[in-house]
């Protein structure tokens, strides 16, 4: 069975514990997207009708996040390519960015610059609207303490052996500004391994604060290194669903990065030792699957969850 079908077969259904946080952010879609009354609380019959059907956040998240762009183009003319959080993520690479030039400093002073920006980069996963709501995150403050925040799972041993043996590496990369502490790791990474040819994967559409093309290229990641569209719709990875050029690259990559929960929660099942998984862990439902304690780092081989 090939990894792209066993990631199929092997999606696991929503746990019961999601389900108060996907309403909680089908109502914040609503709230961005400025829907009525009565237009929210369609929304939330649409979130409640399928959340048995679907068999992942993700999946679900892309269904919720259409619906509500189709009801706003729809019922008040907008654009066919309307995207709810298109003023939030500028928000978000623009504070980033400002925050750039600083935590480029902390590595470049570290002893251990490859794990500080691994630290930093892991850390701002925070900016993540689909498992949290955007007036619950204090942007500002959780920047200033992106270093601070500790790895509860740390596999940098395998990571850096599978660096110095490899020939390029896939990022998939999560969300808008946090792209931005994405670049300053992986400019670590060209520094230490300057051989490594390093490729970054964004989605296809706008889906929740998820970086595309467009968010790449307002923060310069594009300039850093060859950027393309998975294909993915989905908050997350779900291989069948993405370009043949992508599932190229995943199947011919030496080290896959994976940021963030939505890429982990789908790209988890493959167990594939290539797969090195960094986030932070944001939910009980994921701090279940990771074994780690909520709003702690981790690092993860990719073959080396422990599944019950």
């Amino acid at each position: 069975m090939t990894n792209i079908a066993k990631n199929k077969k092997h999606i696991a259904g929503i746990a019961a514990v999601c389900h108060p946080c996907i309403i909680d952010q089908a109502r914040s879609a609503a709230r961005f997207a400025e829907l009525g009354k009565d237009q929210t609380h369609r929304v939330i019959n649409v979130v409640m009708a399928n959340l048995k059907r679907s068999k992942t956040t993700p999946l679900l998240a892309q269904h919720i996040i259409r619906y509500v762009a189709d009801t706003v183009i729809k019922e008040r003319d907008e654009s066919p390519d309307f995207d709810i959080y298109a003023e939030v993520k500028e928000q978000s690479n623009v504070l980033s960015l400002s925050y750039a030039e600083r935590f480029q400093n902390k590595i470049d002073n570290s002893e251990t610059p490859l794990e500080t920006g691994l630290q930093i980069a892991a850390a701002g996963n925070i900016i993540d609207f689909g498992a949290k709501s955007h007036g619950s995150i204090n942007l500002d403050k959780e920047l200033e303490s992106l270093d601070q925040i500790p790895f509860a799972c740390y596999d940098i041993d395998p990571f850096k052996q599978a660096l110095e043996k490899a020939s390029m590496l896939l990022y998939i990369c999560d969300n808008s500004g946090e792209i931005v502490f994405d670049m300053l790791l992986i400019k670590e990474i060209q520094r230490e391994y300057p051989k490594l040819q390093i490729i970054a994967a964004v989605r296809e559409k706008p889906i929740i604060n998820d970086a595309t093309l467009k968010d790449a290229g307002a923060v310069g990641l594009d300039r850093l290194v060859t950027t393309i569209s998975s294909g993915s719709v989905y908050p997350g990875t779900i291989l069948p669903e993405t370009t043949q050029e992508f599932q190229k690259l995943f199947a011919s990559a030496d080290v896959i990065l994976s940021k963030g929960q939505g890429n982990f929660e789908t790209l988890l099942p493959l167990a594939d030792k290539r797969l090195f998984f960094l986030l932070r862990i944001k939910c009980e439902h994921m701090a279940a699957l990771s074994k780690v304690k909520k709003d702690n780092l981790v690092l993860l081989q990719g073959d080396k969850i422990e599944r019950s």
